[in-house]
């Protein structure tokens, strides 16, 4: 058992649960008129996502960092496991059905934080020297960024993948590393991008097309008719119809902002 330090008060951040809260009752106000199933698992989520804020912040875990490789190494077999045992959706297989109950986990998420704290646990391992990270330290770590890039990106989730691929490299950046071996990856980077683009799926390529493009997509068009319907002070939920008639996609989680405009306007 560990005990608790009385003076962990004194780093919390008060101001946090004034940022949150709000951010948890808009949630479930918006996605219980959109979806009543999705909003009694939304109920949950915010139970188990409460429970497991409390944990890690009562828990000292600088005791305890040798779990943390075995977090990551877990993870990395979650994510192994999609490939044999994923559920698909939307055209990805990106999540494991939980046995018993009609929830499912997606490995990507969960892979964010012990993505996070395992870099965190190799750096504190292995600090770098006055003059950064050499070749050979920075493709060790490298090694543990790039390892849930490729799984996640082969699910398909290059968004999720990007994510971690930027923060990964951008704690190694802000750590240190020598500066030769950041102008030879951009130069790599840049001489490799079109056999990169070539080798996208097509909706990837369509979705940088959309991107740069002048005229906007039908998701985009859906999303800007919506705010547009929101006005300065939003519609009632009757009166909401882009999200209640469908025209716009994925409102409770793709296009939350859209959704969220549509009902309490600009200024909501």
């Amino acid at each position: 058992m560990f005990k608790i330090d009385k003076k962990i008060l004194a780093y919390f951040d008060f101001i946090q649960p004034f940022l949150i809260v709000p951010i948890v009752v808009f949630s479930y106000v918006l996605i219980s008129e959109a979806n009543d199933v999705l909003s009694s698992k939304q109920v949950v989520y915010f139970g188990v996502g409460f429970a497991v804020f409390t944990l890690f912040f009562l828990f000292p875990i600088r005791k305890f960092l040798y779990l943390i490789p075995i977090f990551y190494w877990i993870n990395i077999i979650l994510l192994l496991s999609v490939d044999f045992f994923g559920v698909s959706k939307l055209g990805a297989r990106r999540w494991l059905e939980i046995p018993f109950v009609h929830f499912t986990l997606q490995p990507s998420e969960v892979m964010k934080p012990a993505f996070i704290l395992m870099l965190m646990y190799l750096i504190h391992k292995n600090p770098p020297p006055k003059n950064g990270y050499g070749l050979k330290d920075f493709l060790r770590l490298s090694f543990y960024i790039l390892l849930p890039f490729v799984l996640i990106a082969k699910e398909p989730d290059l968004g999720t993948a990007a994510i971690l691929f930027l923060t990964g490299f951008a704690i190694l950046f802000i750590i240190g590393v020598d500066k030769k071996i950041w102008l030879t990856l951009i130069i790599v980077f840049v001489a490799s991008s079109p056999i990169l683009y070539e080798n996208m799926h097509d909706y990837q390529k369509k979705r940088i097309a959309d991107f740069i493009s002048e005229e906007p997509n039908y998701q985009v068009k859906q999303a800007i008719i919506a705010i547009g319907n929101g006005g300065i002070y939003g519609k009632d939920r009757d009166e909401a119809t882009q999200t209640h008639f469908k025209f716009l996609p994925i409102a409770t989680s793709d296009f939350i902002f859209a959704y969220t405009i549509e009902r309490f306007g600009f200024v909501g």
